[in-house]
């Protein structure tokens, strides 16, 4: 470089970052504002309690403060199994407001995937749900750590046992609302730990920092369009991602969070219906309980209710279901590494002209980089090389920007290849088509080659969802003698209705390339990950015994 590349410039030189014009970015800045601007308005719901902004700060507070007074402090993994609950919003503040790494824990998982996390992660403090003790208490068995435990008495919890000599609320009052803690210094501390539903082996330790889970929040609430006028219904699991930074991102624009312990039809339309719900999130399973609940329980409700839907794309017959019912679905996508949502489907003006069907294949990709995103490409893995914008062409989504994740806790190998090339690589196989919009065609292991020929699990997947009998389905990759592999279909039929797989098969035909038509379908329920992922390794191993 020459002398006058290197010499800082006139707009440089005694222009230097200080306290007055630099602070680094943190989500729990988010509530505190919240509390000064909205004191006396409705933050938290949870059956007939209700928590003002005010309260929900004072709350947070008091957690920091108690887990101060105890000992507890910067860099500490405090781990909680609860469900969506107000005390998993305080988590979500009071753990980083102190400094510590917030450690949330799937309320799905087994005790030994519970037992090895403690463990990994280092936990000295463990808020606990009582409706969870039976696997809590298991897992503390096998654990060779020892946090001090932490009951949450939640009164809408079924069942259970208190496994402490604390109890949440008593913890709480030991803190001091005015408390004060040592102020962030750097935008890069981790923030919070969370694993991955690893198929085999052990789970890996994902570590998010300050800065991300800032940027995520007000991602979100662009994208979602999130004001102090709504009202976030929690059906996403608030430990998934923490709860894709939608933890915050709801507390950034000042709307009103309503706790929801699990997702029933029964309990979610009333809800919607009651508390003006505006916003809400889920998996595809989720819009899809929704979308074949009984008429019985689905409750008229005046507003329209966006919802953000992420994972694999939901079938177009969920969404046109889901658009009768007066919802408007958002598809997002995105990984645990990348705290959640990283690319938006975003709306075009002129797809509302298209008819149902086109306009639900449009909305059903997974479109373009979030906002607070860098960047998002399609790339050939080998090379690094972008994939042609010719909707054809396959390669890998690579990501990259401050909203990818710091690393793998104690895994330097595994981030090391995560991140080769200096993009991170999500594993999942796309397509980018002339607009720019990327469309996932599969998981590089699900894809099925027969014959030479490269089939899409979701294309086959899409042609059976609109079957007028079919719940839900998966394909994965069958042996076979003569072509090496072909479509193996394993589908749930709805409530009441009984069909032979030649009925499928013919349904498939009349849809697709006929090397693409299952050869092969099973009836039954299909196994799912605790986030609500059909769990195709599980497939893959019961086609390969057929």
């Amino acid at each position: 470089m020459t002398e006058a590349q290197t010499r800082p410039g006139v707009f440089e030189v005694g222009l230097e970052r200080q306290a007055a014009n630099t602070a680094p970015l943190t989500p729990v800045t988010f509530l505190r504002r919240a509390a000064a601007v909205y004191p006396e308005k409705v933050a938290v719901v949870h059956g007939d309690q209700r928590f003002t902004y005010a309260e929900f700060y004072q709350r947070a507070c008091r957690l920091a403060s108690a887990l101060k007074k105890r000992g507890f402090g910067r860099g500490d993994c405090i781990a909680i199994m609860a469900a969506n609950t107000p005390p998993m919003l305080e988590a979500h503040n009071g753990v980083p407001m102190l400094g510590g790494i917030l450690n949330s824990l799937n309320i799905r998982s087994d005790a030994r995937t519970v037992a090895f996390i403690l463990d990994h992660g280092e936990a000295k403090v463990l808020l606990t749900d009582r409706e969870f003790s039976p696997v809590v208490k298991e897992a503390l068995a096998l654990s060779e750590s020892n946090p001090l435990i932490i009951d949450i008495d939640d009164p809408l919890a079924e069942g259970g046992e208190l496994l402490g000599t604390l109890d949440y609320e008593a913890l709480l009052a030991e803190g001091d609302p005015g408390d004060s803690f040592e102020e962030l210094q750097d935008e890069w501390q981790s923030l919070s730990l969370l694993y991955t539903s690893g198929t085999t082996g052990n789970p890996k330790g994902v570590v998010y920092h300050h800065r991300g889970a800032y940027l995520n929040a007000l991602g979100n609430m662009i994208t979602f369009g999130l004001t102090r006028d709504s009202v976030y219904l929690w059906t996403l699991p608030m430990f998934h991602c923490d709860g894709w930074t939608f933890t915050w991102a709801v507390t950034a624009a000042c709307a009103t969070h309503v706790c929801l312990r699990k997702v029933d039809p029964v309990v979610v339309y009333p809800l919607i219906r009651d508390e003006r719900v505006t916003h809400m999130c889920g998996a595809p399973i989720v819009l899809t309980m929704l979308a074949h609940a009984p008429d019985t329980m689905k409750v008229r409700f005046d507003q329209r209710v966006d919802c953000a839907t992420g994972g694999a794309a939901p079938p177009s017959a969920v969404i046109e279901a889901m658009e009768a019912l007066g919802f408007r679905i958002i598809h997002l996508y995105g990984l645990t590494e990348c705290y959640g949502p990283a690319t938006v489907c975003e709306w075009q003006d002129d797809w509302t002209d298209l008819d149902l069907q086109e306009r639900s294949a449009k909305m059903a990709r997974q479109g373009v980089n979030y906002l607070t995103l860098e960047g998002a490409t399609v790339m050939a893995p080998e090379t690094m090389a972008p994939v042609p914008w010719d909707g054809e062409t396959m390669g890998e989504i690579m990501l990259r920007g401050n909203t990818v994740m710091k690393g793998y806790l104690k895994n330097p190998g595994a981030t090391e290849q995560a991140f080769a090339g200096g993009w991170f690589h999500t594993g999942d196989l796309a397509v980018t088509h002339p607009d720019g919009y990327i469309e996932v065609k599969d998981r590089s292991k699900d894809i099925i080659i027969s014959g030479g020929e490269n089939i899409s699990s979701l294309e086959v997947e899409e042609a059976l969802y609109r079957h007028p009998k079919v719940l839900e389905a998966a394909v994965v990759a069958r042996p076979d003698d003569k072509w090496g592999e072909h479509p193996c279909a394993f589908v749930a039929l709805k409530d009441g209705v009984e069909a032979q797989s030649e009925e499928i098969v013919a349904f498939c035909r009349d849809m697709l390339a006929g090397y693409k038509v299952p050869r092969t379908v099973i009836f039954g329920p299909l196994p799912k990950t605790s986030t609500g992922k059909i769990q195709k390794f599980v497939l893959r191993e019961r086609a390969q015994a057929l």
